[in-house]
């Protein structure tokens, strides 16, 4: 080993050491752990996909999970196929009408979401459900089918532990206020541009 490379190690070493404890210190400060409120949205892919993905996490660890799907319909999916091999942790609701786009009927829309909300209050309040999924609620939001503060009231008085994850594009101001976790999705290339239709196993 050169010298160059020698001396590296050992300033990789200390500056590690220093890190370490830096880290060491940060986390004591830190709250006992509580349910977190998480915010997916953007006009990037993978918000509802990094959603299931913590879904098949709490599974790992035992947890039950209650999944409420908004807007998308009840077309087939790999991931509702997946979860279904679950029954006795997985709690999974498919309560679209499909893509506003699809439907064309707001008066549809907004009755399917009012149920989709129903159930979703349910979930939330139930204190069973460890991990609640909310994919695309921002939508039936952004169009107004729910009210806002409903919503915020629901999502306020939560049992402590519970973690709920809320999916889709242009999420509300105040929900980004109130989430504890938020990420923004940042479309920067797509195959749709390209011309290539969506994809089994990666797009559903």
């Amino acid at each position: 080993m050169s010298d160059t490379e020698a001396d590296k190690n050992i300033a990789h070493n200390a500056a590690m050491k220093d890190l370490k404890a830096e880290r060491d210190e940060m986390m004591r400060t830190k709250t006992e752990r509580h349910g977190l409120l998480i915010v997916h949205t953007g006009d990037g892919k993978g918000k509802s996909t990094s959603a299931f993905g913590m879904v098949a996490r709490s599974l790992g660890w035992g947890h039950k999970i209650g999944i409420v799907q908004y807007i998308k319909g009840k077309w087939k999916t790999g991931e509702r196929q997946f979860f279904a091999k679950f029954p006795d942790q997985v709690l999974y609701r498919v309560m679209g009408e499909g893509f506003t786009w699809e439907t064309q009927d707001r008066a549809r829309d907004i009755a399917a979401a009012a149920a989709a909300w129903a159930i979703s209050k349910e979930m939330i309040a139930d204190p069973e459900l460890n991990f609640v999924l909310l994919d695309e609620l921002n939508i039936a939001l952004r169009y107004e089918y729910l009210d806002i503060k409903d919503v915020l009231a629901a999502l306020a008085v939560r049992p402590m532990g519970k973690h709920i994850c809320i999916t889709g594009r242009n999420a509300h101001p105040d929900l980004i206020e109130m989430a504890d976790l938020v990420t923004e999705m940042k479309a920067i290339k797509h195959p749709f541009e390209k011309g290539m239709k969506v994809q089994k196993g990666v797009d559903f």
